[in-house]
């Protein structure tokens, strides 16, 4: 998939979760990119022998086992398209937040929550 085809799918996804606003378009395009660049890893990975850990010669001649660079990017690219879903509200655990505050948001708060809040902050 392209860029544009991903950034399309967050929309769509966004829009049938009832999240989507234009103003979060910069935050869409930044994930769109992120997936992007996650495919494209994988298949570099996969072409690289999809090995976790290589062998890595360093300057002095020493041969060492190191995590493969290519395998560390697609580590932090899972971490980033994680967290900016999470931003975007399309995890499971953020939807949810967002859906309870929407109803907490809409419910009259009784007198007495009113003034046990209060003395709290006090």
């Amino acid at each position: 998939m392209s860029e544009d085809d991903y950034k399309k799918d967050i929309i769509r996804k966004m829009r049938a979760l009832n999240l989507y606003k234009k103003e979060y378009a910069y935050t869409i395009n930044i994930l769109a990119k992120c997936l992007y660049d996650y495919e494209q890893m994988q298949d570099t990975f996969a072409k690289s022998g999809g090995n976790i850990v290589v062998r890595h010669t360093n300057k002095g001649g020493s041969t060492n086992a190191t995590k493969n660079p290519f395998y560390a990017a697609i580590e932090t690219l899972r971490s980033d398209i994680l967290a900016y879903a999470r931003e975007l509200g399309m995890t499971p655990s953020s939807l949810k937040r967002i859906n309870e505050t929407e109803v907490t948001a809409g419910r009259k708060v009784s007198p007495l929550a009113a003034l046990l809040r209060e003395v709290n902050k006090a």
